[in-house]
């Protein structure tokens, strides 16, 4: 013992670290499986840092015998340089990604089996082995060159960048799921004929070329079955390591769960650090239940939890703490802090939506430090405008997860085809990319006839004199040449409405969404903002200036990293940074949560919802503000109910509870007390059978002093003790009726 408490006084004198009792306990429990759920803010990678030194410094460990893997190489890179600084006379272990260890495993058995292959993903000039001699004069085997090929083969149009993402990501949660080829058709996906899309690609990839085409989802496929078929090769991988740690895992798939749990079959010495609170990822096939049924897995498992936070002041921690009780799937801790209070949680309501980036402006503006202000929003496109809006005021910004898709993005580029044609109506390619998105109701042989006609005369002129229409059309076409003209010199912002209303582009998104299964609500929001850029500009001319000009400035703002600027992410990225003051706007109800999230009887859906939310609010040390509104785009809208929420835990109503549970998001009523409940200690007893309202019959096998553990057919759930005996959520089950 004194040893080991010499191990903690040492580093501490040499790296100024400090561990409390149950990171101690982490770093120094290592044999076996080991849960460690880690609350934001509580030090985790110090611990797993500390853990690997106390194993090859205290324990003699060698180095090789012990990995780690991340989730990203960020992550990876980032632990590795904080294991030289804590321990800089020890070697370092094999630090990397789930998808290098992948790789590592199928390139070894690919060279067993004398398979040849192709890495088809990443950037092109970067692609492994097989690139180098390639032909010349053929475009490289690509992932998303091949997709695009497939999907203009199958239906007969380009795929948008949108439309790759969707796609990629289908591929990427049905490869990570492992869910078989039978399946397929019931994932869902917005591509139009995805699933057939798929089965090609999937084809091609083993008869396009004369190697063997694998892209990174494969990579993860390929391993776990070549460690499931091969014995000798799993021998070898399972014989390398002694100690395996995984961090992040509340990100990781089936996939990644079972390659890591095919390393640790015959020592089981594996520790899992994660926050089921802070799995933000199941629609790109993330596992968050997984570490619910740790235990089904691991039956002899540990689980500490972690729940001391030394980022935030309490004022933030104590309400982030009961605001994401109100999920119920989840492990059941508390995350406390010994931080003083600085300031209550700031929540702001303005008059509407336009408003919003001028007000974020004028908060900052007199920040001296801009890299401890970070503003966080829900969708990529509610950057634009605060690009648009700091960069008029002169603040400079870094664009954590810069997209450049929005200036691309047909919808932008339709609004100025609609814009050019106000300018000249003589041109019939301009015509013919937006003549199914207006009220002219103009085929597409009509349009191959009128590109035929080069007389420098008005297309609609054209059309009218020379092509052959039906009754309908001659009234509409008139309307439409007459609209454009009047569109000339008009101000951008009454151009685009009437681009919209009269020459029914708003028509054409609902009819597209409809038919093509496009987001309708994201479509919108391109357009609304394309409206709030142009509502300060007086010409189109400026408008299509501006746009050019925020595109320039977008692929600029990632070389901000480092310099004196504020920090704009999306809530997803923003997951393991910290500021000390953070904005999260957007705050009303069909944003965040979206309406998607609210979805009827889709209650993961929102419970994920609450959790990306809770951790926006725990990126921030001393000042956290919820920004709403009460208009958009001229309609009304409501305060998201997440902020509505938090107002109730800092203000409970009288002779309510100050509490995650008070307050319920979707609205349901509070769970009654059941009477016929367990409501006295001696009655939770380990081996008895017990009832629960949610989770069905179940065994009690584990009992603490605060929590009680029930063995049901979905896994081993983990309850409070006090919540049970308070509600009666526990009803007792005599044993014999329990086992028919």
């Amino acid at each position: 013992m004194e040893q080991f408490e010499q191990f903690f006084i040492r580093k501490n004198e040499e790296v100024g670290v400090s561990l409390n009792e149950v990171q101690k306990q982490a770093v120094s429990q290592t044999e076996g499986a080991l849960l460690l759920l880690a609350s934001p803010g509580s030090g985790k990678t110090t611990t797993i840092i500390m853990r690997i030194g106390y194993l090859l410094e205290q324990q003699g460990v060698d180095p090789e015998r012990v990995k780690a893997v991340t989730f990203s190489r960020a992550s990876a890179m980032d632990m590795k340089e904080r294991f030289k600084r804590f321990f800089p006379e020890l070697d370092p272990v094999d630090f990397s990604t789930i998808h290098s260890l992948a790789f590592e495993i199928m390139r070894e058995h690919f060279y067993k089996t004398r398979t040849s292959f192709q890495i088809i993903e990443g950037a092109v000039e970067m692609q492994e082995e097989g690139a180098a001699d390639a032909d010349p004069d053929n475009p490289p085997l690509h992932k998303k060159l091949i997709l695009r090929k497939i999907y203009g083969a199958i239906n007969g149009d380009k795929l948008t960048e949108d439309g790759m993402e969707a796609l990629s990501t289908y591929i990427s949660f049905v490869k990570n799921k492992l869910i078989p080829q039978e399946q397929w058709p019931s994932v869902k996906c917005e591509v139009l004929r995805a699933e057939r899309i798929l089965r090609e690609y999937e084809m091609f990839k083993r008869s396009g070329a004369n190697k063997l085409l694998v892209d990174y989802d494969d990579m993860l496929t390929i391993a776990n079955e070549a460690l499931e078929g091969d014995a000798k090769l799993l021998q070898k991988y399972q014989q390398r390591y002694d100690y395996v740690l995984t961090d992040e895992s509340q990100d990781t798939s089936m996939v990644q769960h079972a390659i890591i749990e095919k390393l640790v079959r015959e020592h089981g010495n594996l520790c899992v650090v994660a926050d089921d609170d802070q799995s933000i990822y199941t629609w790109r096939a993330a596992e968050p239940q997984y570490l619910l049924d740790f235990r089904e897995v691991y039956p002899d498992a540990s689980i500490l939890f972690m729940e001391q936070n030394y980022r935030s002041s309490k004022d933030i921690v104590e309400v982030a703490s009961q605001f994401i009780k109100r999920n119920k799937n989840r492990y059941d801790k508390t995350m406390f802090t010994v931080n003083p209070p600085h300031e209550p949680i700031r929540i702001v309501t303005l008059d509407d939506n336009l408003v919003q980036a001028k007000y974020l402006a004028e908060r900052v503006q007199e920040v001296q430090n801009l890299r401890n202000v970070a503003i966080l929003y829900r969708n990529n496109s509610s950057s634009i405008m605060l690009m648009n809006e700091f960069d008029r005021a002169g603040i400079p910004f870094y664009m954590k997860d810069a997209d450049n898709r929005f200036f691309s993005h047909w919808v932008v580029e339709d609004i100025l085809n609609f814009m050019r044609m106000s300018f000249t109506d003589k041109r019939a390619d301009i015509l013919e990319a937006i003549h199914t998105k207006l009220h002219g109701y103009i085929t597409k042989h009509q349009i191959e006839v009128l590109k035929e006609i080069n007389n420098q005369e008005s297309v609609f002129d054209n059309l009218l004199n020379y092509v052959q229409l039906q009754d309908y059309q001659g009234k509409q076409l008139l309307e439409c040449k007459e609209t454009f003209q009047q569109m000339k010199g008009m101000p951008p912002y009454e151009a685009i409405g009437v681009i919209r209303s009269r020459l029914g582009y708003d028509r054409a998104i609902d009819k597209m969404s409809e038919r093509l299964g496009f987001n309708k609500e994201y479509l919108t929001g391109i357009l609304n903002t394309l409206g709030e850029i142009a509502a300060t500009l007086d010409t189109m001319e400026q408008f299509a200036a501006r746009l050019k000009h925020l595109e320039s400035l977008l692929r600029k703002a990632k070389s901000n990293r480092n310099g004196n600027a504020v920090t704009f992410s999306t809530l997803h990225s923003a997951k393991g940074l910290e500021f000390q003051t953070v904005y999260m706007v957007d705050a009303v109800d069909g944003v965040l949560p979206s309406s998607n999230d609210c979805e009827k009887g889709n209650e993961a859906l929102l419970e994920e919802a609450t959790r990306l939310f809770y951790v926006g609010m725990t990126r921030a040390k001393l000042d956290l503000e919820l920004v709403s509104y009460k208009e958009r785009d001229g309609k009304k809208v409501k305060e998201s109910p997440f902020v509505a929420a938090v107002r109730h835990i800092m203000n409970p109503p009288a002779g309510g509870i100050a509490g995650g549970d008070a307050i319920s998001v979707s609205g349901p009523p509070e769970v009654p007390v059941n009477p016929n409940g367990i409501r006295s200690r001696e009655g939770l007893v380990v081996g008895r059978f017990v009832k629960h309202r949610v989770f069905g019959e179940g065994e009690i096998v584990e009992l603490t002093a605060e929590r009680v553990h029930i063995r049901c057919n979905s896994g081993v759930k983990v309850l409070a003790v006090l919540t049970c005996l308070e509600r009666g959520i526990l009803e007792p089950l005599e044993t014999e009726t329990a086992a028919l």
